[in-house]
């Protein structure tokens, strides 16, 4: 099975109104502003889509509102993880129709050995018939999906991808090196994003490009296209916001830049909260910046 999900893809953000439910006229923006500045593909229900604090019923209508606004133009994926096995193969043979792929993370908390990992995905693609992309985000799920669990995997016929947010790059430029033709690798750190793809990456699932699809995704084409001078200059053009973004959890940084650009409020749902004033003002000046340039 040949994967699509290459070049710029987006972990959507989760709009909420200021009483904390969902905003889904933001939504249908947020949807619309990526299918006019160049987004390849959507991903819904994320961790940055703040998936932990909405129920199966919201996620769900996240999920069909993206659907709709989209009207089929760019590839959807769905994000269904967990650390109950079993579970999450019920919620795979519930996708609904308009799905072309899902995203799931490595289980989080309990630690499973490697043997454990394959197992579990394996299982999961036993579940569906849709492509997965696995999703190796050690600094979340406490343990480190290793490149030799990644090429078995690769083996599977329906996991066709790895999001790799593992940050380690000798890590990632193994399973490069060493995947089977077609299986897809895709930068899961958007500050690596640029040296990732000239190491042989295939592009990415980007938070930055929530606010900027336009230079994100121009970036990533240059970097495929090999055209460096381009992509290092957009690179650098976003590192310093990129920065920002982060620099109090994610997507408190993101929100704000779309708030400035009036495409939704900064609301979330607790645990997380909104960053500090200080930051605030920065994320605002650098917003202002890249986009009168």
């Amino acid at each position: 099975m040949n994967s699509t999900f290459t070049g710029s893809g987006v972990a959507l953000v989760t709009p909420f109104n200021p009483d904390f439910t969902i905003d889904f006229d933001a939504l249908r923006k947020l949807v619309r502003y990526q299918i006019e500045n160049g987004t390849d593909f959507l991903v819904v229900q994320g961790t940055t889509g703040e998936s932990p604090t909405l129920t199966q019923e919201e996620k769900v209508e996240v999920l069909q509102t993206v659907i709709d606004e989209n009207k089929g133009r760019l590839k959807i994926v769905y994000g269904v993880g967990g650390n109950n096995t079993r579970e999450v193969g019920e919620k795979l043979k519930k996708i609904p129709a308009g799905v072309d792929g899902v995203l799931s993370v490595s289980p989080y908390y309990n630690k499973p050995t490697q043997e454990g990992i394959i197992s579990h995905f394996s299982y999961l693609a036993s579940c569906t018939k849709l492509p997965i992309i696995l999703y190796n985000v050690p600094g979340r799920t406490g343990s480190n999906m290793l490149p030799s669990t990644t090429l078995k995997l690769a083996e599977v016929p329906n996991i066709v991808a790895v999001k790799e947010a593992s940050g380690n790059m000798e890590q990632i430029m193994e399973i490069i090196r060493l995947k089977p033709e077609g299986f897809v690798v895709l930068s899961g750190d958007d500050a690596l994003t640029m040296p990732l793809i000239a190491a042989g990456a295939d592009g990415v699932i980007s938070v930055v490009a929530n606010a900027f699809p336009k230079l994100f995704g121009e970036m990533v084409q240059a970097s495929l296209e090999e055209s460096l001078p381009i992509a290092r200059k957009a690179h650098y053009d976003l590192l310093h916001i990129t920065k920002l973004f982060f620099e109090e959890g994610n997507p408190g940084g993101v929100k704000v830049s779309l708030s400035e650009q009036g495409i939704m409020n900064e609301a979330m749902r607790l645990p997380l909260f909104p960053v500090s004033a200080d930051l605030r003002k920065r994320i605002q000046v650098e917003t202002k910046r890249i986009l009168n340039k």
